[in-house]
């Protein structure tokens, strides 16, 4: 046998071997149009959209089933509200805040828990559900450790890699991670903390413990109230005091599910609320050889172990300390001798809340820190793009930095309908499919707008944030749904409408800017003439002539969600949010719409078009548009009969119509109403 032969076996073997790798490493990139990255409720409802839309799409989930964040908590603080009265579906999700948007009527997150709060773990319950019966492609196990740009002559793409070395390759990204990187304050002892990430929810394991939270938030509080009835005291701190949500009108502040230490704090049961700047505080172990207290000997309760809370100001030749080499004289203690935090704690917990992992970025794919939430979240565009970072779309509670702290934008109730409205971007940037409208004859847009105010959910729920666009056409009206505020200056290019000469309308819920005790005397407006000084939720019209621009919303009055247009209508709040009496909502709303439309918007029967017909050059545009066109309400005895016997019409046999006229007018002069149009008809 000639020896170089196995010499020349092995070289092949080498060289199969070789293009076996070089295959594989070359099929180990996929190619999709849309990448989603994370399998939580945000993710979830993008991919529904895409499905829908039977686009080319995957979602990346790097835990084993969906929603797995919400394994960490206990009880969710989004209402679950079954029982309205209503059987409207679009007016249901006003207190569904739980469920995500689908085409399916049952597809509702009540099919999994029926309890108003209802425990956490039973939403990746209704995620699983809402994948399985909308079919939608989820890949998990996929934990992506890099995302990286590639820019080529004519498009921008974004690679993904996964922690087999696996790339996916995507012309558009949707980043639907939330936020699960802990916030972490540094101190001297901050390693001595434990996180509300990996505490114990036992509230065994606290029985007749000392416990100082770090926090105020809902997080912080959910903590507490879980271990308040085993804990021997629970104290709280953080810079800020408590914000009330019922006070703010903003649901990331506290909950009233959550608040029950507030109760023992102010009913003097233990429980307490401090408030200070975290980074100068120190928590230390006081050293056992000669500890000796300020005022006394050691107290006998004190346990071995205990953590101690100072300040900075305290510890002298701090950068050579460390978190458990401190003497009595460091101690608050020795200097105050009533400071708040003067006892010893068995357990420090941080429950400052999470922010956005930046960490799997690289420089050329990284969104800019925003600053809002102090850098927790990142920058993006009004239609939630990336800043620098184009085809980079973020979703859910990451993408709160555009209404943080105003608006309901970081929770599920509220990005169900921002991740739809990124949807209508992708549709038109990619597909060429404008942003969804309704075409109207402009006499049918006061019953529209009132349909509107009385069951649309995404309004409602982003108030101040998600609009309805109106663009005035004469004749006729568009009415575009749910558009982003803050993308009005670029509105053409966004959704594919044009504005005509005509102008536009904008529909936008918005609460009072005037700060009031919200549960005491006078807190609500019931006058409509007065609606403007609504504090609570109500509908605000604004009518601009032109789109506004750049340099005008930048400009906004403090506090206004658009400039200051050229006509104004607030209707005024109402005790059942619903907007339809007829002299306090529906009629002045119909006064703006005239003045807006130069035009008289009133229906008649089609026995006044009639006689308008004939004495009038141009009859009003209700009878133009009906009427005229073999439209409107026919003549019926029955109901001729039904308006007589009720007062509704003049009988013959009245003497005077002007007295009718006249007692009419002095009702509404009582309600503060006009009956005029004040707009004239052509002779």
């Amino acid at each position: 046998m000639d020896s170089s032969l196995p010499r020349f076996i092995f070289f092949i073997l080498i060289g199969l071997v070789k293009c076996s790798v070089d295959d594989q490493h070359h099929n180990s990139t996929r190619h999709y149009d849309y990448c989603v990255l994370g399998a939580g409720p945000a993710g979830l409802q993008m991919g529904h959209f895409l499905s829908k839309a039977k686009r080319d799409y995957i979602i990346l989930e790097r835990n084993s089933g969906p929603g797995s964040f919400f394994n960490k908590h206990r009880k969710l603080i989004s209402i679950n509200k079954i029982y309205t009265g209503r059987q409207n579906r679009e007016f249901n999700l006003r207190h569904d805040w739980n469920s995500l948007l689908s085409d399916k009527p049952d597809l509702l997150f009540k099919r999994v828990s029926s309890e108003f709060y209802p425990p956490a773990d039973t939403f990746p319950l209704y995620l699983s559900m809402y994948v399985k019966e909308l079919g939608l492609r989820v890949q998990y196990g996929v934990d992506i450790g890099r995302i990286r740009a590639m820019q080529s002559a004519t498009s921008r793409s974004y690679i993904l890699t996964d922690q087999h070395g696996m790339d996916y390759k995507c012309s558009v990204l949707l980043v639907a991670t939330g936020l699960w990187v802990p916030q972490e304050v540094e101190f001297v002892g901050s390693d001595l903390v434990e996180g509300y990430e990996s505490i114990s929810t036992n509230p065994e394991d606290y029985k007749n413990q000392f416990v100082l939270i770090l926090g105020k938030g809902n997080s912080a509080f959910e903590t507490a109230q879980n271990i308040l009835g085993r804990a021997s005291h629970v104290h709280m701190v953080s810079r800020s005091p408590v914000r009330l949500a019922w006070q703010t009108h903003y649901v990331g502040d506290l909950r009233a599910v959550n608040n029950e230490l507030i109760d023992t704090y102010q009913l003097k049961s233990l429980d307490g609320l401090l408030e200070a700047q975290l980074e100068k505080i120190v928590i230390v172990k006081r050293k056992e050889k000669g500890s000796r207290r300020s005022g006394g000997k050691k107290h006998r309760n004190e346990k071995k172990g205990q953590l101690y809370v100072t300040l900075n100001k305290y510890i002298q030749n701090e950068k050579e300390k460390n978190s458990s080499d401190v003497t009595a004289e460091e101690l608050p203690g020795y200097h105050i001798d009533n400071f708040s935090m003067r006892k010893p704690y068995d357990r420090v917990i941080r429950c400052l809340g999470f922010r956005f992992n930046y960490s799997i970025f690289d420089s050329s794919a990284c969104p800019p820190n925003s600053a809002n939430a102090r850098g927790r979240l990142p920058a993006l565009s009004p239609w939630y793009e990336g800043e620098d970072t184009p085809g980079l779309f973020v979703l859910g509670t990451a993408a709160h930095s555009r209404d943080y702290r105003s608006s309901a934008g970081g929770f599920i109730h509220g990005f169900r309908y921002t991740v739809r409205a990124v949807h209508r971007v992708l549709e038109h940037r990619y597909h060429s499919n404008r942003w969804p409208s309704t075409k109207l004859l402009t006499t049918q847009l006061q019953s529209w707008i009132l349909k509107r105010i009385g069951e649309a959910s995404g309004p409602y729920q982003m108030f101040e944030i998600l609009g309805d666009i109106i663009l005035l056409r004469g004749s006729h009206c568009e009415y575009v749904e749910e558009f982003p505020l803050q993308a009005l200056p670029q509105f053409s290019s966004v959704s594919g409408h044009e504005v005509s000469k005509h102008g536009l309308i904008i529909l936008v819920m918005q609460y009072g800017k005037k700060k009031i005790d919200y549960l005491g005397r006078g807190r609500a407006v019931t006058d409509w003439t007065k609606a403007w000084k609504s504090n609570f939720l109500h509908p605000v019209l604004y009518y601009y002539e032109t789109l506004p621009t750049e340099e005008e919303m930048k400009l906004r009055p403090r506090g206004w969600p658009l400039p200051r247009p050229k006509a104004i209508h607030h209707m005024v709040e109402d005790f059942l949010a619903e907007w339809e009496s007829p002299i306090s909502h529906i009629q002045p709303l119909r006064r703006f719409l005239e003045h807006c439309v130069q035009t008289d918007l009133r229906a008649f029967y089609a026995e006044s078009c009639f006689r308008f017909s004939l004495i009038h050059r141009k009859p009003p545009l209700f009878c133009r548009q009906g009427y005229l066109k073999q439209q409107g309400v026919t003549h019926n005895s029955l109901l001729r009969q039904y308006s007589l016997g009720t007062g509704l019409m003049p009988t013959e046999q009245d003497a005077d119509p002007s007295e009718t006229d006249n007692a009419f007018s002095k009702y509404l002069a009582q309600a503060e109403a006009s009956m005029s149009s004040g707009l004239k008809l052509d002779f």
